[in-house]
């Protein structure tokens, strides 16, 4: 792990509107615009976030489907000591996908996607 990070927050940019369908979500409408996802790996860190990071790969988990959109580009990576949850609380945003990579989530953060104020990573 860098810098011993336990958890870490994809910055996601939405180029237009979009329809994924999320395993057992279902289908989830995004508008355009900017996101961040929040996610730990209990080891792997690293390559939990280089899969992110890959266009080809099997859709396992919900950010799976996201990052495999044409109109998603990942801006960033930021590695947090902080834990997922109390990150992902931590963080300002609009819940746009109930549910959206929180399906372990015992928390209550109701999802791990939020979506931003473009301002934030211009």
């Amino acid at each position: 792990m860098k810098n011993g990070a336990v958890s870490y927050q994809l910055l996601l940019r939405v180029a237009w509107e979009i329809e994924i369908e999320a395993g057992r979500l279902g289908k989830i409408r995004l508008p355009a615009g900017d996101y961040v996802y929040t996610g730990s790996a209990r080891r792997g860190l690293e390559a939990r976030i280089a899969r992110h990071l890959r266009r080809d790969k099997p859709r396992r988990w919900h950010i799976d489907w996201l990052t495999t959109h044409p109109a998603v580009e990942v801006l960033a990576v930021l590695r947090s000591r902080i834990p997922e949850c109390e990150l992902n609380r931590a963080t300002a945003g609009e819940v746009i996908a109930p549910g959206f990579g929180a399906t372990d989530c015992h928390a209550g953060c109701g999802a791990h996607l939020k979506r931003i104020q473009s301002s934030i990573m211009r």
